[in-house]
């Protein structure tokens, strides 16, 4: 699970100083959270790898971004996009256009979003859809007809 790489992490980096006889070393917080954002093809294994490779590489104590190797920077590695900062720069872009009402913008297409989600998870049924959504029946068959969703 994401939430568990930064104590992953420290686990790793725990054993690797202990082995190797290295300092030890931590995450800068900017690390974890593109850590957690990475997608890990080679699991846990991957993630030890790296922590030990950032044990013997890394010259501070405080692995920072600019420490990590290329191929973890490279913008071919598949990286789950924080939809709040994509929400934050469109944003921001659209209020540096002069463009009013965002929220009459975003919000309809964040619920559609979420609707179709939760419709698909469910197969289409409509109770289990609006529990996934901490809404009522009638709530989310009011905004399908809303959101033209039929």
């Amino acid at each position: 699970r994401r939430e568990d790489i930064p104590q992953l992490c420290r686990h790793f980096f725990k054993v690797s100083s202990s082995e190797l006889e290295e300092e030890l070393k931590f995450l800068s917080e900017e690390v974890e959270k593109y850590f957690m954002n990475l997608t890990w093809p080679g699991n846990v294994r991957q993630l030890e790898n790296i922590c030990r490779l950032l044990t013997v590489m890394s010259p501070s104590r405080e692995i920072r971004l600019e420490d990590l190797p290329d191929d973890l920077k490279n913008e071919t590695v598949a990286v789950k996009e924080d939809w709040t900062t994509l929400l934050k720069n469109w944003a921001d872009n659209s209020l540096s256009n002069g463009e009013e009402g965002l929220l009459n913008i975003a919000l309809p297409e964040f619920e559609k979003t979420m609707i179709t989600a939760a419709l698909n998870k469910t197969l289409g049924r409509k109770n289990e859809a609006a529990k996934l959504l901490g809404w009522g029946r009638n709530t989310l068959t009011r905004k399908i007809k809303e959101l033209n969703l039929n």
